[in-house]
């Protein structure tokens, strides 16, 4: 028999294992270990191997009590993804990424299943990392040839004459979110080479007019910026062993009064098409570090008045 010690810093027991220790019985009877609080601390005792495997999964669950509290559904999800499930991990060469929350788990499902997915919901859902995770698997099994990363150069659709520096300054400010999401992925030495050669393009959406992208994983991002022109442009541009993944929040729209987003549009328009799917992530699905949960907190209590 061997015990693990996992600090709980502040996060009260109740929290985690429930009133009546119902998260404990349940946690003991699925992982196989014994359960104890002693102080601020938590310790996990057990067969050596249980242990191990269930240490990740004890620390993933008190993450998820510091953000949003357990209840049996969560445990059960985060019991499934980090012990029993691996059929939606996503393997990069940096990391494993395995879904955080059911919403997350149904996206991935649908870019695996659809040729088109949109995903829209709020920002810290996971909308463009996971989209990013999944292009950079498929293109390392050779699924397809190139990735493609688009999103509005600006929020007013792409003026880029009036800002300073030369052109490659100008935009990547507004692609730097894409960059932070494969560096997170991939060693710097690979991007470098595969942006030098092309199998990875990063570039404002107004470079995708004309051209025919085949053979690619295409994500435009922050979708909900985008004219109807330059939704329907971007649908368009899809050719032969493609997939697009749309992503956007329709409540943080930039565009000038009058215009109608693209985002909004789409769902009516190919609404029930095969081959496309909408997934719609929530605030169930926000995954944030505990000290940013806790200045959004802040905040909205400032602006609330309170």
């Amino acid at each position: 028999m061997v015990k693990e010690e996992i600090p709980l810093k502040g996060l009260s027991p109740v929290n985690l294992l429930g009133a009546n220790d119902e998260n404990l019985k349940l946690l003991e009877e699925r992982l196989g270990i014994r359960l104890v609080v002693r102080g601020d601390t938590l310790i996990l005792s057990g067969d050596e191997s249980h242990v191990i495997e269930s240490k990740k999964v004890m620390e993933e669950l008190i993450e998820a009590a510091r953000r949003s509290g357990l209840n049996r559904e969560r445990i059960e999800y985060i019991l499934g993804v980090t012990v029993h499930d691996e059929e939606h991990v996503i393997i990069t060469p940096k990391k494993k990424i395995f879904p955080r929350s059911e919403g997350q788990r149904k996206y991935i499902e649908a870019i695996e299943r659809a040729l088109v997915v949109f995903s829209i919901g709020p920002a810290g859902t996971g909308k463009t990392y996971l989209a990013v995770a999944k292009a950079v698997e498929g293109l390392l099994s050779r699924r397809y040839g190139r990735i493609i990363l688009t999103r509005p150069a600006v929020e007013a659709g792409e003026s880029l004459g009036y800002l300073p520096g030369n052109f490659k300054e100008k935009v990547d400010p507004y692609l730097r979110p894409l960059y932070d999401a494969l560096y997170d992925m991939l060693p710097g030495d690979r991007i470098k080479r595969y942006l030098d050669t092309g199998v990875i393009e990063i570039a404002p959406l107004a470079f995708m007019r004309g051209r025919t992208l085949n053979d690619a994983f295409i994500i435009l991002d922050e979708a909900q910026n985008t004219t109807h022109l330059q939704m329907k442009m971007l649908l368009t541009r899809i050719g032969e062993n493609s997939k697009a993944v749309v992503t956007g929040d329709i409540t943080q729209i930039d565009l000038p009064p009058g215009t109608p987003s693209g985002l909004v549009e789409v769902q009516r328009i190919l609404h029930g098409i095969d081959e496309v799917e909408f997934i719609y992530l929530t605030e169930r699905d926000v995954v944030r570090h505990k000290l940013v949960k806790k200045i959004v907190q802040a905040y909205e209590r400032f602006e609330g008045g309170e």
